[in-house]
């Protein structure tokens, strides 16, 4: 009898403890924060991660009532784990994060889209956050200024974390990037950070080649110093709201918008886009030459010939024109 009951407690803790999850890659389940379905669990377990006893996960599941105690959240189910394993994963809410990324992004809506997608969040949520006044300021910005918070990078951060406390963390995020050194920097140019990040957002839309970054950085600093109007066209774009525009006409300079530069002296009130590290990193070491004039080269390779003079200026823009013309850009 004895030997009959070792047997049992052998094979039940072999059973326990044994590979139940065949895939060969790492799965992940999400769990909503209303508690989940646990039948739509043992379903993704079985169709998606690979479960080879699904029954017996829900044997034992069940035994330790955790139906009745589904924690939200997004969890890792890992090659050859038991289900013993990742029971207790489960029940004590042990998530894996996710690694959040954003970039190249112009619009408020098109930041909450891209980061409720890889969220359990709405993007309404975020975006009433992002919207909402005394949010902002409570964080040091206001509703127009609010993307220089959101720093490129990779964040890792909990699926099911709310749109209150990501903005909390990246707030976080945005003091340790806006180091001592860096703060330095802006203020002998001189620009507080969130304009540092107004005018990366308008390096970046300038040129496509990021060797050019603190060249062109350099050139609108010029402009600020000497109280000229920045005419950058990435601006003008923005404020038509038309970003498949490909040549800015006399007709769009004319719209009325504090983004147009054209029309409005010094920085506009937000940035165009959310720069990256790099393009804030140039408007801090911006190169220091006499330009202030720039213009597309008419190789259409998204660099620029720069002038000091209005005279050279024209020469360039005079070729640009003429290329597009030929290439019946309109």
């Amino acid at each position: 009898m004895l030997v009959a009951l070792v047997a049992c407690g052998a094979l039940a803790c072999h059973v326990l403890y044994m590979p139940a999850f065949a895939s060969s890659e790492t799965k992940y389940v999400c769990i909503g924060e209303d508690g989940g379905d646990f039948g739509r669990l043992c379903r993704t377990l079985r169709d998606s991660a690979g479960c080879e006893n699904i029954r017996f996960f829900e044997i034992l599941a069940k035994l330790r009532k955790y139906p009745e105690n589904m924690k939200p959240g997004r969890y890792a189910v890992e090659p050859g784990m038991s289900c013993h394993t990742l029971l207790n994963r489960l029940r004590r809410g042990q998530q894996a994060p996710v690694r959040l990324t954003f970039n190249s992004l112009r619009l408020v809506s098109d930041l909450a889209d891209r980061i409720a997608g890889q969220l359990m969040l709405d993007s309404d949520e975020l975006l009433m956050c992002l919207s909402d006044e005394d949010r902002c300021e409570s964080l040091g910005f206001n509703t127009t200024t609010v993307k220089t918070m959101f720093i490129p990078d990779t964040y890792e951060v909990y699926w099911n974390i709310s749109a209150d406390k990501l903005m909390e963390r990246l707030k976080r995020e945005y003091d340790a990037f806006w180091s001592a050194d860096r703060l330095k920097k802006a203020e002998s140019i001189p620009l507080t950070p969130v304009q540092v990040s107004i005018l990366a957002s308008i390096v970046e839309e300038e040129t496509a080649a990021p060797d050019e970054y603190p060249i062109v950085a350099g050139l609108y600093i010029n402009r600020l110093i000497k109280g000229m109007p920045l005419q950058a066209d990435p601006t003008v774009k923005y404020a038509t709201g038309d970003f498949s525009l490909k040549r800015i006409l006399n007709k769009h300079l004319k719209v009325d918008s504090p983004y147009n530069t054209y029309l409005y002296d010094g920085l506009p009130p937000g940035p165009i886009r959310i720069p990256s590290q790099k393009s804030i990193d140039a408007v801090l070491n911006y190169t220091r030459h006499n330009y202030l004039y720039m213009c597309a080269k008419e190789d259409f390779s998204g660099r620029h010939n720069f002038a000091v003079t209005l005279r050279e200026h024209n020469r360039n823009a005079d070729r640009y024109r003429a290329q597009l013309n030929r290439s019946g850009i309109r």
